[in-house]
C-alpha cells in the first residue's frame, strides 16, 4: 500500500514540473516578444515626433509598426516552428523505420545512452529492455532525440504567442505618445519604455536566472539608444524636408 502511494505521488509531481518548463518556455517567449514590441514601436513614434508634430502622423506611423511588426513576428515563430515540427516528425518516422527493421541494435543504442550517463551494463540494459517492451518509439524518441512524440511543437500556438505579447508590449509606446501633450510626449513615451523594459528585463532575467540589474540594463540601455537614433533622424529628416 505504502509503495503505491509513493509511486502515484511521485508521477503525480513529476507531471507538474514538466509543464512548468513548457509554461515557463512560453512566458519567456512572450516577455521576448513584448520587449521587442516596445523597443519597435518606440523606435518608430519617436522618430515620427522628431520630424512632425501632426498627432495623426504619429500614431498612423505607430500602428503602422504595430500591425507589421506583430504579423512579422507571427509568421516568423510560424514558419519556424512549422519547419521544427516537420524535422521533428521526419525524425520519428526515421525511428520508427529503424525499429521496425533493427530492433535488436536499436535496443543495444537505448542501453548504451543509459550506460553513458551512469547506469552498469546490465542495468542499463534491463532498463532498455523494459522501455522498449512498453512503448518502444517514446523511449527512442526521449532518449536519442529529445522529443515527446504526444507533444510536438505546435506552430500555430507560437505564431498567435508572437502576435499578441507584441501588440501588448507595442501599445506602452504608442497609447504613452497618444495621450499626451505635444511639450512633453517624447519625454512620456521615453519614460513609460524605461519602466515595461524594465520590467521585461525583471521578468527574463528572473526566469533564465540572469543577473538582474545588467539584464535590466542592456534592456533599458538598448532601448534608449533605440530611441534616441530614430528621434535624431527624425529631426534631421523633418528639418531636411521642412
Amino acid at each position: 500500500m505504502t509503495e503505491t502511494v509513493d509511486d502515484t505521488e511521485s508521477h503525480e509531481t513529476h507531471e507538474p514540473h514538466e509543464d512548468l518548463g513548457g509554461k515557463l518556455n512560453w512566458l519567456r517567449a512572450g516577455v521576448l516578444g513584448a520587449n521587442d514590441g516596445i523597443v519597435s514601436v518606440a523606435g518608430i513614434v519617436v522618430g515620427v515626433a522628431g520630424a512632425t508634430t501632426n498627432n495623426t502622423a504619429i500614431l498612423t506611423a505607430g500602428i503602422a509598426g504595430l500591425v507589421a511588426g506583430a504579423f512579422s513576428m507571427a509568421g516568423g515563430e510560424y514558419v519556424s516552428v512549422s519547419t521544427q515540427r516537420d524535422t521533428e516528425r521526419a525524425l520519428l518516422q526515421l525511428e520508427k523505420q529503424e525499429l521496425k527493421t533493427m530492433p535488436e541494435a536499436e535496443e543495444r543504442e537505448l542501453a548504451e545512452i543509459y550506460e553513458d550517463k551512469g547506469l552498469s551494463p546490465e542495468l542499463a540494459a534491463e532498463v532498455a529492455r523494459e522501455l522498449t517492451r512498453k512503448d518502444a518509439l517514446h523511449a527512442h524518441a526521449e532518449a536519442e532525440l529529445g522529443i515527446d512524440p504526444d507533444n510536438l511543437t505546435n506552430p500555430w500556438q507560437a505564431a498567435w504567442a508572437s502576435l499578441i505579447a507584441f501588440s501588448v508590449g507595442a501599445l506602452l509606446p504608442l497609447l504613452s505618445i497618444a495621450w499626451t501633450a505635444v511639450s512633453v510626449r517624447v519625454w512620456a513615451c521615453a519614460l513609460a519604455v524605461v519602466v515595461g523594459l524594465t520590467l521585461t528585463g525583471l521578468l527574463s532575467a528572473r526566469l533564465g536566472n540572469a543577473q538582474v540589474g545588467r539584464a535590466i540594463a542592456r534592456n533599458v540601455g538598448v532601448g534608449a539608444l533605440t530611441m534616441l537614433v530614430t528621434y535624431f533622424v527624425g529631426v534631421l529628416f523633418g528639418t531636411t524636408i521642412g
